[in-house]
């Protein structure tokens, strides 16, 4: 991929205007968790240092597009980003009708993007006007990347100049490090409720792994395409015949896709549930399977202490109850002992690395959900193309 840095280019006195992603949770006013924030503050320092006149850009939450939502406005996002620069970042409003004026060093925060009508459609004249307002349009929204919109795509379709911000650029670094040339073996653990929501990265990955280990409700739709009884679980019969054809795929390229041999189950899906352990032959019909059991969850470790690049995205079983979370705490402290790379992705990923406090050993953690899965997919992204289109011409 070739595209321009931020960092190749001159930024004194231009009127910079970066994408980023802010879209953080607020509760009573307050910013509650501020990665998002944090992972984009160096673009932002960077912009300051180097004399820029800096505007910042983003959405945040689902309001009807073209009406100005007090509940979804940016003003928390500005107040945390000020605590962070240790200087006031104004909030302003009124961008489209009127350019802002901004000093040199200076900071400030446009209102929801999604309050102008146009911006999901990426409509060009809407796009104009975002690009009108800069010399630099700085992409380094990763997480909405897979989006063609007005202030993701069209903006730098328009500008003067567009590159990547710090946060897009070592985004895309670290997943073409995982999956352009990866260090064999290569693992990928892919969780989540159901098959369907991932069949087109488990059918890109099954290309591209030498073990693709699938956990959570996806596994059970596996244990039953090899034949086993699942109970009530959550299970895709329409899928089956699917996974039994990747299960074939795999295995005649040498490759794998590990099934479960002891699992852990419940009656019902509660948080005092008591959990029992069983083989996954032994699966009664009024069970649900909630995770995997020591032996699975062992193997899969070993599996993984091997690896030369591990790609995660989701749990292996229902980690957020204590007693079915066994099974995801040993894949996550093997990936954090594990030699290898290790790239981690989407929102219960990272709800399982803070649980489990491992963040600072995994060796990249993408800030994105869906623009980590069109990654994996092999699906171009809408606002990188957009950024070698511009480089290249």
């Amino acid at each position: 991929m070739s595209f321009i840095k931020l960092t190749d280019l001159d930024l004194a006195g231009k009127r910079i205007l970066i994408r980023a992603d802010l879209n953080v949770p607020v509760k009573d006013g307050k910013v509650t968790s501020d990665a998002r924030i944090t992972a984009s503050m160096p673009t932002i320092e960077h912009c300051v240092k180097s004399g820029a006149r800096v505007q910042v850009m983003s959405h945040r939450g689902r309001p009807t597009e073209g009406e100005v939502d007090a509940e979804n406005s940016m003003q928390p996002i500005a107040d945390d980003m000020s605590a962070k620069l240790g200087k006031t970042v104004r909030l302003v409003k009124d961008y489209l009708q009127s350019a802002p004026e901004v000093a040199e060093g200076e900071v400030v925060l446009f209102e929801n993007v999604r309050f102008n009508s146009g911006e999901k459609k990426d409509n060009e004249e809407l796009a104009k006007k975002y690009a009108a307002l800069c010399d630099v349009f700085v992409m380094d929204a990763f997480g909405t990347a897979h989006r063609a919109q007005a202030s993701t795509h069209g903006a730098g379709k328009f500008a003067p100049t567009a590159c990547a911000g710090l946060l897009l650029a070592d985004e895309l670094d670290n997943l073409a490090k995982a999956l352009a040339n990866p260090a064999r073996p290569m693992v990928a653990i892919v969780g989540g409720s159901k098959v369907s929501t991932k069949l087109t990265v488990l059918e890109a990955l099954s290309e591209k792994v030498d073990q693709l280990v699938v956990g959570g409700g996806i596994a059970n739709t596996f244990l039953k395409a090899t034949g086993h009884n699942v109970g009530k679980s959550l299970c895709e019969d329409d899928l089956v015949p699917t996974a039994q054809a990747l299960i074939e795929k795999m295995k005649s390229r040498g490759a794998n896709i590990p099934i479960a041999t002891d699992v852990v189950v419940g009656k019902n899906f509660a948080e005092d549930e008591p959990a029992v352990l069983k083989s996954a032959g032994e699966v009664e019909d009024d069970e649900m399977i909630f995770d995997i059991g020591p032996d699975s969850a062992n193997e899969l470790a070993d599996i993984i202490k091997q690896a030369g690049t591990i790609v995660w995205n989701g749990p292996v079983g229902v980690f957020e109850f204590d007693q079915f979370g066994e099974g995801t705490k040993t894949v996550s402290m093997a990936i954090a002992d594990s030699d290898g790379f290790s790239l981690a992705g989407g929102g219960d990923t990272i709800a399982a690395i803070q649980k489990y406090d491992i963040y600072e050993k995994v060796s990249y953690i993408s800030t994105a959900g869906g623009a980590f899965l069109e990654y994996l997919e092999g699906k171009t992204l809408p606002a990188v193309a957009m950024l070698e289109a511009r480089a290249a011409e």
